[in-house]
């Protein structure tokens, strides 16, 4: 296990809440930068020291290493500086029970700084010139203890993986992912990762959507990032889209994905009448209840969805 520290002011909240960290592959003028190679150094298992306005707030465990992928869109004008291609590392991340200011603690702090690279200076202001730092081993303990962290935190994976063994339209599709030799290999990583529900397409949904539809559960790990859409009728670019996507509970997906169940844009739940009534008692829907209104850009996926459940219908 290594020890890292990540200067984001501008993308903390979006990368803290997504799970991940996202870097531009070298500086705007095309100059190599050893902040941003450094997220190609990282492994799942390390530890990420979240630094932003002046204070480590929360601190993640790497979960995948770093792969080539787009720019988040949820960006927008922060990541304008930035090319639209770079690293995407995925980590879980948590508060700490009480946020560090490094100024505070500068005196102990400094000697442990590295030579290059440092992510903040002695006096324990931040760097801006870097993004991902390595630090030592003694750093990183010296840090956890400062931040009230006794034992170093092991969190579990927030990624629900379905098993390709199993699924055999799932086998096929990652099949024709592999051997389309029209899409670029940074898109065809991120349309396998989004057809087995992780990677760029899950973490975009859950910046918008951050808990069931249904039910209300917030805990990720028992989420699953469903397309509105189904898979086999959207294009690439609507496989990677956001707004074509809705936290839900498995049951809930389960439904949904099926056509036994949608939504209007207002929120109104629509349940198929070859549903028993036995089934949406024992999972606590009800299908006359109002969830929380679509965003408009989710609509047209939305009203796919309810074609194919009125096709059902019929």
């Amino acid at each position: 296990m290594a020890f890292w520290w990540v200067n984001h002011k501008q993308t903390r909240d979006l990368e803290v809440r997504g799970g991940y960290l996202w870097s531009p592959f070298r500086n705007a003028n095309g100059a190599f930068n050893q902040t941003y190679e450094n997220m190609t150094l990282v492994r799942p298992g390390d530890l990420v020291f979240s630094f932003a306005n002046g204070k480590i707030g929360a601190i993640g465990q790497v979960t995948e290493a770093a792969s080539a992928s787009p720019k988040p869109t949820e960006f927008g004008k922060a990541g304008d500086a930035w090319a639209n291609e770079g690293w995407l590392v995925s980590a879980y991340f948590t508060p700490v029970p009480k946020p560090l200011r490094p100024t505070e603690h500068a005196a102990t702090i400094a000697p442990l700084l590295p030579d290059r690279y440092s992510p903040i200076r002695p006096n324990g202001q931040g760097n801006q010139s870097c993004y991902l730092a390595s630090v030592s081993d003694a750093l990183g303990h010296l840090r956890l203890e400062l931040l009230g962290i006794e034992t170093t935190p092991v969190f579990a994976s927030r990624y629900r993986v379905q098993d390709p063994e199993h699924d055999a339209s799932l086998l096929d599709d990652l099949d024709q992912i592999e051997h389309d030799r029209s899409i670029s290999d940074t898109q065809r990583l991120q349309l396998a990762k989004a057809r087995i529900g992780q990677g760029l397409f899950r973490k975009r949904v859950l910046l918008e959507d951050p808990r069931c539809k249904v039910t209300g559960i917030e805990d990720e790990r028992l989420l699953v990032a469903s397309h509105i859409k189904p898979w086999r009728d959207s294009t690439n670019p609507e496989r990677l889209n956001g707004a074509n996507g809705i936290m839900l509970s498995p049951h809930v997906d389960a439904l949904f994905d099926k056509h036994l169940l949608t939504f209007e844009d207002d929120g109104q739940i629509r349940v198929h009448t070859a549903l028993p009534r036995d089934v949406l008692d024992r999972w606590c829907i009800q299908p006359d209840r109002s969830v929380e209104r679509f965003r408009p850009e989710q609509r047209r996926f939305l009203a796919h969805h309810r074609k194919c459940f009125a096709q059902r219908l019929g």
